[in-house]
């Protein structure tokens, strides 16, 4: 695996070293705050596959979705994307401390009917532009969260099996299993 380097921060170029082995290739397993829990693979340095286990669109799943991955300091990195459905998500991942924070910057329409988003993405993209493109767009909804990571491990980069189902086709304890 290839893992981006920056040079030692300086006054012109803040960037710290770039090692990206701490998060890319783990799977995790977290809740937020307000109850909602969520599954993220990292798959490699620019894409995520992702389920929603729970919350206001449970039971959305998404493969390959393209992120920004940056390391902001020793066990601390941040993830952030924009989906066709016009959501924007920034999450913030310690994971020695088992901690995360995230915030879901959802589009109108998302809010007031997010049950249209609840499908595996991948088989519905321009369907999803389409929702997009209509709106309505804004007030948008910010929802800024505090989670706990119950799981975490390491299962490889690459690998399509790791999130390959619906949250509703895992058993029913999967979310349960903490370490």
């Amino acid at each position: 695996m290839t893992t981006h380097r920056a040079p030692t921060p300086t006054p012109s170029d803040p960037t710290p070293p770039q090692d990206l082995d701490g998060l890319v290739g783990h799977r995790f397993v977290y809740t937020y705050a307000n109850g909602w829990q969520y599954e993220m693979y990292v798959k490699n340095e620019r894409t995520i596959d992702y389920r929603i286990h729970s919350g206001m669109v449970g039971g959305r799943w998404v493969k390959d979705q393209e992120v920004d991955l940056v390391q902001l300091d020793e066990d601390s990195f941040k993830l952030s994307w924009n989906e066709p459905t016009g959501t924007s998500v920034v999450v913030n991942v310690m994971p020695g401390r088992r901690r995360l924070h995230g915030t879901i910057f959802f589009p109108r329409w998302v809010e007031e009917d997010g049950s249209r988003t609840v499908l595996f993405q991948n088989d519905h993209l321009p369907l999803m532009r389409r929702y997009r493109d209509a709106g309505p767009t804004y007030p948008i909804l910010v929802v800024p969260e505090f989670a706990r990571i119950t799981f975490f491990e390491h299962v490889g980069t690459d690998d399509d099996t790791v999130v390959s189902v619906a949250p509703g086709d895992l058993p029913a304890d999967f979310t349960a299993q903490e370490n």
